[in-house]
């Protein structure tokens, strides 16, 4: 472990492309692009354009100087999913890596593909959107792969201080994501609020870090997990008050992350506030990417039953955090008016149903951890394909984003119309869509842990809560008369990204046992 090894550049492939792919990124729009684009076709941070080429450029994907940005991104995460296949055959069993900074295991190789379709997704959304409004900048398509890289970072990671450096790799960058839209107040606001709440989350989760080596003399989640062995720190660090503050203090800040109840504030404006792409790849890549790591450590460096269970243990706080979450999110989605901020609390409730496989997890172990896996990769398809949606309909000066602007939009786009009502059903949970397996599997597990029924119950209710204003949107486009008449954005991209993720969130419906059986085999690092 002490020596360097090349095969851990081959193990790490996929994150060391997207980190090399965002700087190409960036160079080419400093040097290349930046340069030499016109100034009424290309975008300029938030500048005024020309209207007609602006137009023109969102109908094509290559039809627009930063359109060749979009497509380098995109051929970049390929060649990374490519990769992250190789690797899934190459490793049978986890390997530490870096002097034990990094774990390469079936998990984390998991998950990196859920971020690769992510962002890749997010990416087929934002050009012609960008276009549309008139603020596309280059460095766009970098962000996202940064963003990427910090995801993959915090997959791989298998120490406490990797973690970290995972999440603001990740989060500095979606801070900038968030408040790209220059002219538009709402973003700036978004983006402040989720700085500031953001910043403060890793304060304390980096404070609690700080705690927990203080009191154990190691950050390495392979020596927490084996607490009381010889050679470890003794099995008295687990009943040290400060030990246990530093690791509510860590759990407090991924739950920040991951948008649970009480640490929710800040989604509802930032998601309303970020361009709609933004908010897309913030509620499906950046959650699975928070969720991922809050089971990475929960798994491992949380591992011993006395920090797990009893009155303080983390399965104790994750099925309260779970019961909250649900009922927050439903109840606050009920009362909005607007789609991004419906959307946005809807995500809320699902990072509820998600807490119930972690809950889950601490009874169940590998069991349960499947099930989750499933729950991401469905659940990003569901999110994107949304919000794809919402922001295919809405021109420049005409978002349409309130829920009665959406009426009688199945007479006019049936399509789209179709793929919205696809994605609602599975965020309600309705068969057969990969929305209704994902909670289907994750429940089922948690029902056969005694103890645990309770916390179905409570779930499976804010589930039939939901779908009241799921189908309420539903109801909108098919069951009321056309209001204004509706100019959506004419860009391939996005229509791609409708069909892909739709096609997704169907196929995982209809045939979901071949990828619970594949998410089983992702065995993790230490998994109790």
């Amino acid at each position: 472990m002490n020596q360097f090894d090349s095969s851990w550049l081959g193990l790490t492939a996929p994150l060391n492309v997207v980190a090399v792919g965002g700087i190409l990124l960036l160079l080419f729009e400093s040097f290349t692009i930046g340069r030499g684009a016109p100034a009424g076709a290309a975008g300029t941070h938030g500048g005024a354009q020309d209207d007609r080429p602006a137009r023109r450029g969102a109908g094509s994907l290559l039809g627009h100087p930063r359109a060749f940005l979009a497509t380098v991104s995109l051929i970049v995460l390929a060649l990374a999913a490519f990769l992250e296949v190789s690797v899934w055959n190459t490793v049978t069993a986890p390997q530490v890596i870096y002097r034990g900074m990094l774990v390469v295991d079936r998990w984390s190789v998991f998950l990196g593909m859920v971020f690769i379709v992510g962002a890749a997704l997010s990416v087929l959304v934002a050009g012609g959107f960008m276009r549309e409004h008139r603020f596309e900048f280059g460095e766009f398509y970098a962000l996202v792969l940064f963003s990427t890289t910090g995801m993959l970072i915090l997959a791989h990671a298998a120490d406490l201080v990797t973690l970290f450096i995972g999440v603001e790799a990740m989060s500095l960058a979606v801070y900038v994501l968030v408040g790209s839209w220059r002219h538009s107040a709402k973003s700036s606001e978004g983006a402040m609020k989720y700085f500031l709440v953001g910043a403060f989350a890793s304060a304390v989760m980096l404070y609690g870090i700080a705690l927990i080596y203080g009191t154990s003399g190691t950050s390495s989640m392979l020596a927490l997990a084996e607490i009381g062995r010889p050679g470890r720190p003794p099995v008295e660090v687990l009943g040290e008050p400060v030990f246990l503050v530093g690791c509510f203090f860590l759990v407090t800040g991924l739950a920040f992350k991951v948008a649970a109840v009480p640490f929710h504030m800040w989604a509802p404006d930032a998601y309303e506030g970020a361009p709609t792409p933004v908010t897309a790849f913030m509620a499906a890549a950046v959650k699975a990417a928070a969720f991922g790591a809050l089971v990475r450590v929960l798994a491992t460096a949380m591992s011993r039953p006395e920090l797990t269970f009893g009155p303080s243990g983390w399965a104790v706080v994750s099925a309260v955090l779970a019961t909250l979450t649900m009922s927050v999110g439903n109840l606050a989605a009920l009362r909005q008016d607007n789609i991004k901020r419906m959307l946005a609390y809807s995500s809320v409730a699902h990072a509820g149903y998600l807490l119930v496989g972690v809950t889950a997890m601490a009874f169940a172990g590998a069991e349960a951890r499947g099930p989750i896996l499933y729950y991401l990769l469905g659940y990003t398809f569901t999110t994107i394909g949304s919000f794809a949606v919402v922001a295919w309909y809405g021109s420049r000066d005409d978002e349409r984003q309130h829920i009665d602007d959406w009426a009688g939009m199945a007479s006019r786009h049936p399509a789209a119309a179709l793929a919205m009502t696809v994605f609602l059903l599975s965020l309600g949970g309705i068969p057969p869509t990969a929305g209704f397996f994902g909670k289907f599997y994750i429940f089922r597990v948690a029902l056969s842990r005694p103890g645990l029924g309770w916390l179905v119950i409570v779930a499976v209710a804010n589930s039939l809560v939901s779908v009241f204003y799921y189908l309420r949107v539903v109801s909108t486009m098919y069951f009321r008369e056309l209001g204004r008449e509706p100019t959506p954005i004419q860009s391939p991209g996005m229509v791609g990204s409708m069909f892909l993720a739709a096609l997704g969130t169907l196929v995982l419906g209809l045939i979901p046992s071949w990828l619970v059986e594949l998410a089983s085999q992702a065995t993790m690092f230490l998994a109790r």
